[in-house]
């Protein structure tokens, strides 16, 4: 009997891709062209859905952005999508919710685990851990840990870069960055922003005149170094914490006549999938997102499964992220 792995390498889609469009889901958001095709090779494969046993662990995901925020952020896109591949894989169930869901709470009720991706007060953290024990919370850093959490390290992340960019001999470095709000508008912690203060006081970098933030976004980049050319403020290098920031960044120097890199430098964050396809290809910071997704769905699969325990206790779980250099950088025109 053929499998949704099968139908997926045919035709040229992610097995979770497969999964909702056999599952008949709403949100996925694809071609008709697609969606026959798929169906077609199910068809010819004589694919058949398994009989799940009644008792089996459904999965709810909750993103705390909209549908049609996340369809513009490939990050948070990413984990989702590797939840889902998790879960397609191994007949796991999964109950799709957005904090714009009219009742996302009451749709989330029964699940044996608990995926929330995104940013969260107390309050609501409290909420989603009465809905079932078994709740990981992704790319959500909490000051002290008192519930799981899986996030990247940002922090090793920045000493990366910025060490890239000043051994390339960069001293002017701006950054560009995003701010976050959790409910009763309350600015989330950007460590990114907080490493990157610490490395330039620590290696006697001034930063203050070259710090920018607004909303991670192409259009936010691009506004933010047009800001910085306007003050006359414009360094050798920019560090955008996110991709989207880094284009739209790039997209501000060509309209004004600089080059990149021979003018400025510019590093971008997450490794989206057109960061190789921009011009010039972008350096940036692989930030394993959908890698995140698969392995939280792992770690609350093994929560709901395994009864065995008698002491829990909340877990920060630390993925790394790398380097990855393409043609975006190079020396500063005065070395």
């Amino acid at each position: 009997m053929a499998t949704i792995k099968e139908i997926a390498e045919k035709a040229g889609v992610s097995a979770a891709t497969v999964s909702r469009i056999l599952n008949n889901d709403e949100t996925l958001s694809v071609t008709e062209q697609t969606k026959s095709k798929v169906l077609k090779i199910a068809q010819e494969l004589r694919y058949t859905k398994k009989k799940s046993p009644a008792a089996r662990t459904t999965i709810g995901i909750f993103q705390w952005y909209s549908l049609f925020q996340e369809l513009e952020d490939p990050y948070y896109q990413a984990i989702r999508v590797g939840i889902e591949k998790y879960c397609a894989d191994r007949q796991i169930g999964v109950i799709r919710a957005f904090r714009s869901d009219s009742d996302y709470m009451s749709a989330l009720k029964g699940v044996q685990a608990l995926i929330c991706i995104g940013k969260f007060n107390e309050d609501e953290i409290r909420s989603f851990e009465e809905i079932t024990p078994n709740v990981i919370f992704v790319d959500m850093k909490t000051s002290r840990i008192h519930c799981n959490t899986i996030v990247l390290d940002f922090q090793q992340a920045v000493i990366d870069v910025l060490d890239y960019l000043t051994q390339l001999g960069h001293k002017k470095i701006a950054y560009l960055g995003g701010q976050e709000k959790l409910q009763k508008d309350k600015i989330y912690f950007e460590e990114r922003k907080e490493a990157f203060i610490r490395y330039c006081q620590e290696h006697q970098l001034e930063y203050a005149p070259y710090l920018r933030e607004d909303q991670f976004s192409a259009e936010s980049g691009y506004q933010m170094v047009l800001d910085l050319i306007e003050k006359d403020t414009l360094p050798t290098a920019i560090f955008a914490a996110s991709d989207p920031l880094a284009i739209g960044a790039i997209r501000a120097l060509y309209e004004k006549g600089y080059q990149v890199p021979e003018d400025v430098s510019v590093v971008g964050f997450d490794d989206i999938n057109v960061a190789s396809f921009s011009n010039p290809p972008l350096t940036t910071v692989h930030a394993p997102a959908e890698f995140m997704g698969e392995y939280a769905a792992h770690y609350v699969t093994l929560l709901s499964q395994d009864n065995s325990l008698k002491y829990h206790t909340p877990v920060r779980l630390t993925l790394p992220c790398s380097l990855v250099i393409r043609d975006s950088c190079s020396r500063p025109k005065e070395v």
